[in-house]
């Protein structure tokens, strides 16, 4: 049994579509042939080459290299590992169906395969980072197995997806496939992954609610935080201003657990809101929320937010240099600059 990584799009935006339909498509714009019908991957450059002019052959074989296996070599049973970028959690999916070709698309939804759930919005940091380095590799479609990773992470299925915790990491700098074309690491996910990770040793339970209110603090709010235990509904208060008696108010609910926030629990934030007088409603879940919160709170669009890891740490980024000096020596974080990588 292989496992296999498969992105829903470079900015996440075919995610709901892989979630909701249970499948797995090849998003490349205008690829309307049928790939059972070619019988190398030659055939595959030569007809990418077509229908991509402007492309530089190098991508090309690129391009081919991942899209070929999806077809040939994807079987039923394997697994495909889906990260997500609208939250910081993965999904992994048990391969159903042999590959299919769906001739009238739309565009560009021709080639699917179906599969079954396995692994909903499991943390990003339940992985050690080696296969999270694989996973953050600039790869659309790639097989996942160096260092051991498809035994450890079936062994992690066998588990329940609890966090590995009988192997060390071990960073491999780069990651080939038989063609030749390297799969280098997406340095940013490697970064937000050694920060989280950092944030859950140093801000467990209660205490991410401390690292919450500081950023608020740092965005001119005053705010009132809740002593560990029993908060009424309400982590912190905040209100806009010196004295916070301005608009915005805020009411405040942190989650720290790795579990995914459902619909009725942030349902309870909504009445907290009107207890406690406040104008809209703030909910930070580390574990990210189940895939149908955010489609049905759209009707509550004006009165709440929801922050997940990765809204969370947007906003420690643009906040960071504010922050509380103490806050900071706890979490110290320092800006680099990179090159960002091109088609080759």
């Amino acid at each position: 049994m292989a496992i296999w990584l498969v992105r829903a799009g470079s900015h996440g935006e075919y995610e709901q579509k892989f979630i909701q339909e249970n499948r797995v498509y090849v998003t490349w714009d205008g690829l309307d042939a049928d790939l059972r019908k070619l019988h190398d991957r030659k055939e595959l450059v030569d007809l990418m080459g077509r229908i991509y002019p402007d492309a530089k052959p190098k991508t090309i074989q690129n391009w081919a290299s991942q899209v070929w296996p999806f077809a040939h070599e994807i079987k039923q049973g394997d697994l495909v590992v889906v990260p997500l970028k609208s939250q910081r959690v993965i999904y992994i999916g048990e391969v159903l169906s042999d590959y299919h070709f769906e001739p009238e698309g739309p565009n560009p939804y021709y080639h699917w395969r179906s599969v079954k759930w396995v692994g909903e919005a499991i943390p990003r940091s339940n992985f050690s980072q080696d296969i999270l380095y694989t996973f953050g590799a600039f790869m659309t479609i790639c097989r996942v197995q160096r260092n051991d990773a498809e035994a450890r992470i079936n062994a992690m299925r066998a588990n329940n997806w609890q966090p590995e915790s009988l192997r060390a990491a071990t960073v491999q700098p780069t990651a080939t496939d038989e063609e030749g074309v390297v799969a280098g690491p997406d340095l940013q996910e490697l970064a937000r992954d050694q920060i989280a990770r950092a944030i859950e040793a140093k801000f467990k339970g209660h205490d991410l609610t401390r690292l919450v209110e500081a950023i608020l603090q740092a965005q001119g709010y005053t705010t009132y935080r809740s002593p560990e235990g029993a908060d009424g509904g309400a982590d912190i208060l905040a209100g806009a201003g010196p004295h916070g008696f301005g608009q915005p108010r805020l009411c405040v609910e942190v989650k720290s657990g790795s579990t995914p926030t459902d619909r009725p629990t942030v349902d309870k934030l909504l009445g907290a809101v009107t207890k406690f007088g406040a104008t809209e409603g703030l909910f930070v879940s580390w574990g990210g929320f189940k895939p149908n919160v955010q489609k049905e709170l759209a009707a509550s669009f004006f009165r709440v937010r929801l922050w997940s890891q990765k809204e969370l740490l947007e906003q420690l980024f643009s906040t960071y240099e504010k922050l509380d000096e103490d806050l900071k020596a706890e979490l110290p974080l320092k800006r680099i600059w990179t090159v960002t990588p091109q088609d080759q």
